[in-house]
């Protein structure tokens, strides 16, 4: 492309290009460029018998504008070309990451389109800006409309109607730049059946008024289009000639049939082998098949044969059919066999985790799956049970399939929340972000919806205030501000200290959920902060009564204490929750920290032990063992955990000069130590 944008006499020996620009007088600047919109694509009056009818004018306008800043130099007309093409690459590249999910399937479909040399040679001729335009447009309005979709239930009214007359506005637009862009709207209504509602007729015209009414809309405004289209040019179908169109030109009914119904399979055949390309497919482009014995029937036969059997196996094949009454019952049995035996393994499954008993589970799971593979239940039941055995990794794996078979909130939320805590950030604010899109509609819970919607917004915000995005993150929340709206953690707002702003966004967020226990316990910290000590008290309170199970409560609450120095109470609560999570290293440690400030360095040493055996290679869990059990007289011992700190952390200077004090007062007892 970029030695086509710069071969100065390309297109001017093309008597096609020709047409469109050296001798279209709608270019010249003595031309009225009102004319644009009375004539065709080459310059003739749209009501003249002679027109071709092809009426583009926005593509004729941007050819003026390109004659105006460099008269007929080939350059200029080609850089448009590829900046279009670059556009729309963008923008389909967007379009399958909201279909696809993103990811690298997204990547590879944005680097075909932008490759396939079908499309690149629309870029390399410059009449191709037709195509290119109206790809813009319709990939413009297509995303409009999507948007449109996602934000129903969610957002104002005048937000859904203006992303909706964007979606019209854009589908006229396209159809200005080719004809063919008018189908977007039919595009449109496709997706929003199809895709984004899933429903079958039926279910259409017995349960979505407001959705018939969309189509109805898209409908009417494409009829509008058509209308108005055939209006302007004199009411009348445009004439080809023959050499526009040979295969509707000729006298034999078998070789228009033939020729029409062989069309589609080139066209295929060309979109995955391009071996052909050429300037303008009309004329004698695609020989005509004038009889039976063209060998080319042959190709035809087999690209229908292929996509009858593509319908078949695609529609019928989950179809189960009876042949007589008496066979019925066994017939049955033998069809449910599968769902039988997978519904009891997975009942299985439930027993055996409420029991504690994770292998036994894990492995009834599996053994369901392997009866039904896509079972997106079963999916997700066994990614959270990986997930609580701290296989993120094979968590992961199946949250992703159960995502693949049924798109649910809670299977995006955990994957969301193991790509953030795996570093993967910017694929979890994707998955957080499409899993804020999905709509509440033909739901039979729609509370557990917006609870589901509220953590995955929850986990964003927490995401973009770890990022250091807080202007972006308050933006976010003014734009939540109209309940019922999910929680977002207003932190951001603290950090750039808008403590009023931050409370009432606590509130608000409590208002719409008010069991949310991470609002409670931030809250409490707000609170605590601007010396509302009574209150904030009530705050921790309030999250540990929502989950007294959860010792991160209890740690929170166990800091506040600390910090009023009611000590022995703060180490009851630090206590309390080393033994429920007893396998959570932050907790644990923390813990330890606590005892330790409260003076109870017996109690300390214990859980200073206990998170260094959780993380055995972290050189400041070892530090802070050593540092215990050198305050507690156990001097060989803090020296052996000194020792290995500084093995896995050389230059660390507190706990060399620690070692240095340790080892005068082992040299003034008399004990033998390692020092050089």
């Amino acid at each position: 492309l970029l030695v086509e944008c710069f071969l100065s006499d390309h297109f001017l020996s093309l008597s096609l290009y020709s047409r469109a620009i050296k001798t279209n007088q709608d270019l010249l600047p003595e031309t009225p460029w009102t004319n644009i919109f009375y004539d065709d694509f080459w310059g003739t009056l749209l009501t003249h018998s002679g027109s071709h009818k092809s009426y583009r004018p926005l593509c004729t306008l941007s050819f003026r504008l390109n004659h105006a800043v460099g008269g007929l130099e080939p350059w200029g007309y080609h850089l448009v070309n590829v900046v279009l093409h670059g556009a729309v690459t963008g923008l389909f590249t967007s379009l399958a990451r909201l279909l696809l999910g993103g990811g690298l399937w997204s990547l590879l479909a944005g680097l075909l389109f932008a490759s396939h040399p079908i499309h690149t040679e629309a870029v390399a001729g410059v009449v191709g800006r037709a195509d290119e335009g109206a790809a813009l447009f319709f990939l413009l309005s297509l995303l409009c409309y999507i948007r449109h979709c996602r934000l129903r239930g969610r957002a104002g009214s005048w937000r859904l109607v203006a992303w909706f007359l964007g979606s019209l506005g854009c589908a006229a637009c396209s159809m200005l730049w080719k004809e063919l862009g008018v189908t977007v709207l039919a595009v449109s209504a496709l997706y929003d059946v199809c895709v984004f509602h899933r429903l079958k007729l039926r279910q259409i015209v017995v349960k979505n008024a407001h959705l018939l009414l969309n189509v109805f809309l898209l409908a009417a405004w494409g009829f509008f289009l058509l209308a108005c289209r055939f209006y302007w040019m004199g009411n009348k179908p445009p004439n080809f000639s023959n050499s526009d169109n040979p295969a509707a030109d000729s006298p034999s009914l078998i070789t228009r049939t033939l020729t029409f119904f062989y069309l589609p399979a080139v066209n295929f055949w060309l979109l995955l082998c391009p071996d052909t390309l050429s300037f303008d497919w009309s004329m004698d482009a695609v020989p005509l098949i004038r009889s039976l014995a063209d060998w080319r029937n042959f190709h035809t036969v087999v690209f229908y044969s292929g996509l009858l059997l593509l319908a078949w196996f695609g529609l019928w094949t989950h179809r189960t059919f009876f042949t007589e009454h008496s066979e019925l019952v066994n017939e049955e049995n033998f069809y449910f066999l599968p769902v039988i035996l997978n519904t009891s393994w997975g009942n299985l499954g439930n027993v055996l985790k409420s029991q504690g008993k994770m292998e036994g589970a894990e492995q009834a799971y599996r053994n369901a799956l392997y009866y039904r593979s896509n079972m997106a239940d079963m999916l997700y039941n066994l990614g959270l049970l990986l997930q609580e055995s701290n296989k993120f990794s094979e968590a992961l794996h199946y949250y992703k399939l159960a995502i693949g078979s049924r798109p649910t909130l809670a299977s995006y939320l955990n994957t969301g929340i193991i790509l953030m805590n795996q570093g993967r950030l910017d694929e979890a604010k994707r998955t957080f972000l499409t899993c804020a899109d999905i709509p509440d509609e033909n739901l039979k819970d729609p509370h557990a919806h917006k609870s589901s919607v509220t953590s995955c917004l929850y986990n964003l915000g927490k995401l973009l205030h770890e990022q250091g995005h807080q202007e972006y993150e308050s933006d976010v929340f003014k734009q939540l501000q109209h309940p019922p709206k999910p929680l977002i953690t207003p932190c951001a707002y603290i950090r750039l200290n808008k403590l009023t702003e931050a409370e009432f966004w606590y509130r608000e967020s409590l208002r719409a959920k008010p069991d949310h226990i991470p609002a409670h316990l931030t809250y409490g910290k707000l609170l605590a902060m601007t010396g509302q000590k009574t209150e904030a008290e009530r705050y921790f309170l309030k999250a540990i009564q929502l989950d007294p199970t959860k010792g991160n409560c209890y740690m929170h609450y166990g800091q506040f204490l600390l910090e009023e120095s009611r000590l022995l109470e703060a180490a009851e609560m630090a206590k309390t929750a080393a033994r429920l999570d007893s396998g959570e290293f932050d907790v644990v440690f923390n813990a330890a920290h606590m005892l330790r400030q409260a003076s109870l360095n017996e109690a300390a040493e214990k859980y200073y032990g206990q998170a260094a055996s959780l993380r055995p290679n972290y050189p400041a869990a070892l530090m802070n063992l050593g540092a215990i059990l050198h305050l507690n007289g156990k001097l060989q011992e803090a020296e052996a955990n000194y020792l290995r700190a500084l093995q896995l952390k050389p230059d660390d200077a507190i706990t060399q000069s620690n070692l240095r004090k340790l080892w005068n007062i082992m040299e003034k007892q008399g004990l033998r130590t390692t020092s050089p």
